[in-house]
């Protein structure tokens, strides 16, 4: 005869053990997936916008998405003192505002020119790396060109800032400071030439690849348009006891 009590305790544990593992299953996180969204030129400017959206529905990639949607509307050169929502708005406002400057001097031969594109660089279970690019053209001796990193806690959707991710700012610069300097050597450039006569200092930019930390200074920001953007990486082995993130 088998033993009835033995039996009806592994009646309970065995449905109690699938049941934590199905749970445990649920619990993990995991990567957030992008598609692309592109939207075509039905302007009378160039306008050519191509960005990457979360597909999930979660509260998480809605404030990713949000964010994204939020500094591409910041970066469109709108001058019209009106309240500028969506995208679309944006984007009629800046073909309005190209189709006004050709009525008014119908002898130029100006083309306004607006490319927004994005690329997610890096997204583990801790952290989502996109790249912002904006290039926009209404006259002068030549276009602006921006590029921007959004880093997001993977676990909130929350934006983190530069504070947010580095454990020890001043020894991070340290390690930067000698990786710009390798770089400027390989790539031959005078160092004279950049931060106009200031001393080192971080870049508004630093996001993250496979490779490790990239950090990135755009036209102006320590050097003039010729020098166009300087960028470069430190590996991942060599950052991560100044980072408050975990890299993969």
């Amino acid at each position: 005869m088998f033993n009835t009590s033995y039996f009806s305790l592994n009646r309970l544990i065995f449905p109690l053990i699938i049941l934590f593992f199905i749970v445990s299953c649920d619990d993990d996180v995991k990567p957030l997936e992008f598609e692309s969204v592109i939207i075509k030129n039905t302007f009378d400017a160039e306008i050519e916008v191509q960005f990457d959206k979360a597909k999930e529905t979660s509260e998480i990639a809605k404030a990713i998405n949000k964010t994204i949607a939020s500094e591409i509307l910041k970066s469109i050169p709108i001058s019209e003192n009106k309240t500028i929502e969506t995208l679309e708005e944006a984007l009629t406002a800046f073909n309005v505002e190209y189709t006004t400057f050709k009525t008014n001097f119908e002898d130029s031969s100006q083309v306004w020119a607006l490319a927004i594109e994005t690329e997610v660089l890096y997204t583990t279970e801790s952290i989502v790396t996109v790249a912002l690019s904006v290039y926009s053209d209404t006259g002068g001796a030549h276009g602006n060109d921006t590029i921007q990193f959004l880093n997001f806690d993977s676990q909130t959707g929350k934006r983190y800032s530069n504070e947010d991710l580095l454990s020890n700012i001043e020894g991070f610069k340290t390690l930067a400071k000698s990786f710009f300097l390798e770089h400027m050597k390989n790539e031959g450039s005078d160092i004279s030439e950049y931060f106009f006569g200031k001393p080192f200092q971080l870049p508004e930019n630093i996001g993250f690849s496979e490779e490790g930390v990239v950090l990135l200074y755009n036209v102006y920001e320590i050097a003039s348009y010729s020098q166009g953007y300087t960028e470069f990486l430190i590996p991942s082995d060599k950052a991560q006891e100044f980072l408050k993130i975990q890299l993969e």
